[in-house]
């Protein structure tokens, strides 16, 4: 199983949606896909229309004694599954701080699952904590979204430092911009001007689009209410350079 993360230190870059529409693109393309949401605003989970009752589930998981299979939940759409969070997984970094190799316990997490899926997808929360940091170990790629200024850029670049500075190698990175209105001569400046040594840029972006953010009133992906807009080709679009990242 591949494990593919949507992260960002910063929040409010479209990481839930960029997640939520990969998972979806994925499924559509014949991927037994598995959504996993650990972000405890439980966005990703409120999009597919599920309700869960985690109870102690994920502080079993770090301890490797939970059965997460019983977690998972079936989604409106074929070959999609979703993990779905709540408001207790705020505590996970809590549950990680008190394991003795919070990295593992976070791979080891992944392993648990079961399920005969091609791919999983996280939905990280923002921030670099501990769980964070497990998702980018666990992970084979790392999807990450930026907004085209000069500060998610500088964050960016601080990310791709911390990985370095703490041997996280393994993963490969992508990313690639979201919200982005190239009518911004802003907007075009720093997406026209953008280079990562250490990273690569994807060709496709999502642009700023208003069934972004109907996705809240649908509750569900871009692709499955409007699959011919604008935002559902880019999704598109970039799944298909991870796909050849992966």
């Amino acid at each position: 199983m591949k494990i593919l993360a949507v992260y960002s230190i910063k929040g409010g870059v479209g990481k839930t949606a960029a997640a939520v529409n990969l998972a979806y693109c994925a499924a559509q393309s014949g991927m037994k896909t598995l959504l996993w949401d650990f972000d405890p605003q439980a966005a990703s989970t409120f999009y597919f229309r599920v309700k869960p009752k985690l109870n102690k589930s994920m502080k079993k998981a770090v301890k490797g004694k939970s059965d997460l299979d019983a977690e998972i939940k079936a989604t409106d759409f074929d070959n999609l599954d979703i993990l779905p969070a709540d408001f207790s997984c705020r505590n996970m970094d809590l549950f990680l701080d008190s394991a003795d190799k919070p990295k593992k316990a976070v791979r080891d997490m992944f392993k648990s699952i079961s399920g005969d899926y091609d791919i999983a997808i996280a939905d990280a929360p923002p921030g670099i904590t501990l769980l964070s940091e497990g998702i980018m170990s666990a992970a084979d790629v790392l999807a990450v979204p930026l907004i085209p200024t000069t500060l998610s850029l500088r964050t960016c670049e601080m990310l791709l430092n911390f990985m370095k500075d703490n041997k996280i190698k393994d993963v490969k990175t992508a990313l690639f911009f979201s919200m982005a209105d190239r009518r911004k001569k802003i907007h075009r400046d720093v997406m026209d001007g953008a280079e990562f040594e250490k990273a690569k840029l994807l060709e496709n972006y999502v642009p700023y689009s208003a069934d972004v953010e109907k996705m809240g009133l649908h509750r569900e992906p871009v692709g499955a209410f409007s699959p011919k807009s604008k935002a559902a080709v880019s999704y598109g679009g970039i799944w298909r350079e991870i796909v050849n990242i992966l």
